[in-house]
């Protein structure tokens, strides 16, 4: 599945302009990988978690 293919979801803190957003491609979870990357560069590289891993840094950032 090419990068483009995927359905990135932004932040919601992130601004509607695009800037200074993180962008997760959720679809992979299924697949317990968790694909993060910059929005400013969408051909970029992307970050990849596993779910575990990816869960709890969510947490901790909810606190």
């Amino acid at each position: 599945m090419e990068d483009n293919d995927r359905a990135w979801r932004r932040s919601s803190y992130s601004n509607q302009e695009g800037g200074d957003c993180v962008e997760v491609a959720a679809d992979l979870h299924a697949e317990a990988i968790v694909p993060v990357r910059d929005s400013k560069r969408p051909h970029g590289p992307a970050l990849c978690f596993n779910s575990t891993s990816w869960a709890a840094f969510i947490g901790e950032l909810k606190g």
